[in-house]
């Protein structure tokens, strides 16, 4: 005899035999046959965000199909903003949440681990507390035709072998049961319908650099400031807010010297009200612009200001501050 775990698909079975109205809301939570729904990106969200429909869509279609991705970049193109804004817009604000990597960001914190806790008695003991994986899980699971978008942020600063653990094999074979190492004796499973999007900053580790096992895993999507969707970013948005094009001209002036893709410079440090004003595109330049160069910059160019400093791009490009 072969004794099986109907749960997930009880629903479907009672609906084939006529009995569909018997069913409750925690059964038809966990039916697992129903199919997933993600919604359409609209042209009013691509318009808001300044980036074209069809690459964002394709994006959506990629992360669906895969159900995980991982947008990659230099700083200021976007990724966490985008990858929250895409979340939200095929799950919900409600069903989208975010968490940062960092090097000493263990599996204990993502999936579960233990916590110490006061006692009544005064003494210490421990909890079994879940992470921001686990979390993501149990609440996809809850509405398993709509998706859940995990968040990532700067998902290459962990060691993400010893962050995601076992889940390595839940990634690829999803609805398969495995135990976690803390515990061993409730069957766990990754549903379809969780998605994750991963971000990350190409200046603090190259691509290339992600073992094997996590890229066959993932698909990866460019954020870069010289092709679709961000190439032009700047000037659309300086466009919809009427202010000057000179940012726009300054930030293709740096990109052009630098010639690097990985270390240009995205728009998103002059996408503020305060560029169109001599004194804030000053401070704008002073405390970010430069500090970033000098740092990517470090060892290769001895007088920063001589070449990436305002007074030397505007002359280069005939312009003067308002």
């Amino acid at each position: 005899m072969t004794i099986g775990e109907l749960t997930s698909v009880i629903a479907a079975l009672a609906t084939d035999a006529g009995l569909e109205e018997q069913l409750t809301d925690e059964v038809l939570a966990q039916d697992e046959t129903r199919d997933l729904i993600v919604p359409a990106l609209t042209q009013a969200f691509a318009d808001d965000l300044l980036m074209p429909l069809s690459w964002l869509q394709e994006t959506a279609d990629l992360l669906t199909a895969k159900r995980q991705m991982i947008l990659y970049g230099p700083p200021g193109t976007g990724k966490t903003y985008l990858a929250t804004r895409l979340g939200e817009a095929l799950a919900g604000p409600d069903r989208t949440s975010l968490v940062q990597f960092h090097p000493s960001y263990g599996y204990e914190d993502f999936i579960e681990g233990f916590r110490p806790r006061l006692a009544e008695n005064g003494m210490i003991g421990f909890d079994l507390v879940p992470g921001p994986f686990k979390n993501a899980v149990e609440a996809a699971e809850k509405e398993p035709d709509r998706p859940y978008v995990l968040v990532i942020d700067e998902i290459n600063r962990a060691n993400l072998a010893k962050v995601f653990g076992e889940l390595y094999f839940l990634l690829e074979y999803r609805n398969r049961e495995i135990t976690l190492q803390y515990s061993p004796d409730e069957p766990f499973k990754l549903p379809k319908n969780v998605f994750v999007i991963g971000t990350m900053n190409t200046i603090d580790r190259s691509v290339a650099l992600i073992d094997a096992a996590m890229r066959r895993r993932f698909v990866f999507r460019a954020l870069a400031p010289d092709r679709l969707p961000v190439d032009g970013l700047l000037r659309r948005w300086l466009e919809r807010e009427k202010l000057p094009v000179l940012p726009a001209l300054l930030l293709e002036e740096v990109n052009r010297r630098l010639n690097d893709p990985d270390r240009a410079v995205g728009p998103s440090y002059l996408m503020a009200p305060n560029v169109a004003t001599r004194r804030g595109l000053e401070l704008i330049w002073a405390a970010e612009i430069l500090p970033l160069l000098e740092d990517q910059l470090y060892g290769k160019l001895n007088d920063i200001e001589a070449e990436y400093g305002l007074p030397a791009l505007l002359a280069a490009l005939g312009h003067t501050l308002p």
